[in-house]
């Protein structure tokens, strides 16, 4: 049986080197700084919770998320469960903002 909290890890592991095959230099918060809740930290803005696991209880994760995140920050979780993509779920808000600006640049 894997232990719960060594998946969590290998889970935040595995999605930082996600951000750094595009691009951000990312690693595990608590790794390195020792500051509760932040799972991954490098994306400027962004409050990156980490849920590995077969049954995710989106909501919660997301309440975890925005509850931990500074002011300013934009709340996501990346989430997978095994043999699937990561996912990023965010809210619909913050995703409209991003799109706007992305969009912009476009222009």
């Amino acid at each position: 049986m894997i232990n719960s909290k060594d998946k969590g890890r290998r889970g935040e592991r595995e999605f930082a080197k996600v951000c750094r095959d595009n691009g951000y230099d990312c690693r595990r918060g608590q790794q390195y700084s020792g500051i509760e809740g932040e799972d991954v930290i490098g994306i400027p803005g962004i409050h990156i919770e980490v849920k590995r696991v077969e049954r995710l209880n989106i909501e919660d994760a997301m309440a975890q998320s925005k509850r931990d995140a500074k002011e300013g920050e934009k709340p996501i979780v990346a989430h997978r469960k095994n043999n699937c993509d990561w996912l990023i779920t965010m809210r619909a808000e913050d995703w409209f903002e991003l799109f706007r600006e992305w969009e912009a640049g476009l222009k």
